[in-house]
């Protein structure tokens, strides 16, 4: 029985390790709860308006009264697995007339718990969702503002994101953060984003979630499936060196924001499959932005996931009926099973990524004029081997790889360097993968 056992035990490692998948990950999607959801988005568009400089003295109404409902919130996630979230508020001074929509000071305040990676502590994954909502003026800080969809759903999610995963322990460390200010010119973002750098945090990637509960398109789709990744192609702040090399090398689609959609995307279709995640090549929708702009300009990874489908009455709309429409973002405009399906997408990406190794380090590819590609990168702790991918240069998605071990370089015979793009991760002992790392240097020899 013993022998039997042992053999068992193995089957399921080679298994795992063979298809690439983790059964602990379809656990986390069961878990996910829409009734949870449902009340976390019915509690927050109870506080009448969130707008960034409403109420923060009174119990039931305004921003100060939602931020501190979630800031308990996390607190009370955090006793129920030990203490597991270490949860503060972090906060910046925004003076008046920074932009036309700050008409006085304000301090923007952020809500944040960080669930510490056991292997890798100063290694971080985000989610983040937005606490502020707004109504058609944007300076209208006394107006009720609901803000169920926009954004009480990417704010829910996140709560529950936490919830299910503080069940869990993970290599690195995951931050689920409540992001205000938004509406007024991402400050939130910013101000987080600055406190990551100044304290050093080594930010794999942000996943911004704002609007992940309607369904039904102001063009009259309606799908519970589709959703959009966004993501930009290369960081804003890359030097002239690097713009000239991309001439040569390529990469003008494979920055890291870029690769973190991608892992999304990848992740999404193992675990997922009747979800169809949408690769969008822009920083957000058509010249706007969101809160994972300030990290992107910071140089983190940053991307947006949200809803397929619009219905542009419900958003930043004064709450009226006009010519037989409903104007408002309301809760009965929200799909709360699907809010759970997109919240369910950020937990298994973050759970991927919590329990993956770093990425590899300098990365370099060769085989310029020769009849095969070649590529070598430096060890990573903590890495059983390495997966070398390649795809079509119009290809959006990773779709070919050589898995390897016991090995910083490999040879891929026949795969001529000038039809490809190349990336390699690392990947760990329960089979979870790094984003993908572009080349980012050149050898001959």
């Amino acid at each position: 029985m013993g022998k039997y056992m042992i053999y068992r035990a193995f089957l399921l490692v080679w298994v795992t390790s063979q298809a690439q998948t983790d059964p602990r990950i379809y656990d986390i999607i069961e878990s996910v709860s829409k009734e949870r959801i449902q009340q976390d988005i019915t509690t927050l568009a109870g506080f009448g308006t969130r707008h960034t400089l409403s109420d923060t003295v009174s119990q039931t109404r305004g921003i100060g009264a939602a931020r501190r409902w979630i800031k308990a919130e996390f607190e009370r996630i955090s006793a129920g697995c030990g203490g597991c979230l270490e949860v503060f508020y972090q906060r910046n001074l925004v003076k008046a007339a920074e932009n036309q929509r700050i008409p006085r000071d304000v301090w923007v305040v952020n809500v944040v718990a960080i669930q510490r990676g056991k292997k890798h502590p100063g290694r971080y994954i985000m989610m983040s969702g937005d606490i502020d909502s707004r109504v058609s003026d944007p300076n209208d800080f006394t107006s009720d503002s609901p803000g169920a969809n926009d954004n009480a759903s990417g704010m829910a999610g996140t709560l529950e994101a936490a919830r299910v995963l503080s069940k869990y322990s993970f290599d690195n460390s995951i931050v689920y953060a409540g992001l205000s200010g938004e509406e007024q010119g991402l400050f939130g973002g910013r101000g987080l984003a600055e406190y990551a750098a100044e304290n050093n945090w080594e930010l794999i990637g942000v996943l911004n979630n704002d609007m992940i509960g309607n369904i039904r398109g102001v063009d009259g789709v309606v799908s519970n499936r589709d959703f959009r990744i966004f993501s930009e192609p290369v960081p804003p702040n890359e030097s002239e060196r690097q713009r000239r090399a991309r001439r040569f090398y390529g990469g003008e689609v494979d920055g890291i924001s870029r690769q973190l959609a991608r892992y999304v995307y990848r992740t999404t279709r193992t675990y997922m499959p009747e979800m169809n995640p949408m690769l969008i090549y822009r920083l957000d929708r058509f010249g706007r932005g969101g809160h994972h702009r300030p990290f992107n300009d910071a140089g983190f990874a940053g991307i947006r996931i949200m809803e397929a489908h619009e219905n542009y009455t419900q958003q930043h709309q004064d709450i009226r009926v006009e010519d037989g429409i409903q104007y408002g973002d309301l809760l009965e405009f929200v799909d709360f099973p699907y809010a759970a399906k997109l919240t369910a997408v950020n937990a298994i990406s973050l759970a991927s990524l919590g329990w993956a190794p770093p990425a590899p380090t300098s990365v370099e590819i060769g085989g310029v004029v020769e009849p095969s590609a070649r590529l070598r990168w430096k060890a990573v702790d903590g890495a059983r081997g390495y997966k070398v991918y390649w795809r079509d240069t119009t290809s959006p998605t990773w779709d070919h790889f050589r898995y390897v071990e016991s090995t910083t370089g490999v040879t891929l015979d026949g795969i001529v360097i000038d039809n490809y793009f190349f990336g390699v991760a690392a990947v760990g002992e329960d089979g979870h993968e790094s984003p993908v790392v572009f080349p980012t240097g050149v050898f001959r020899n």
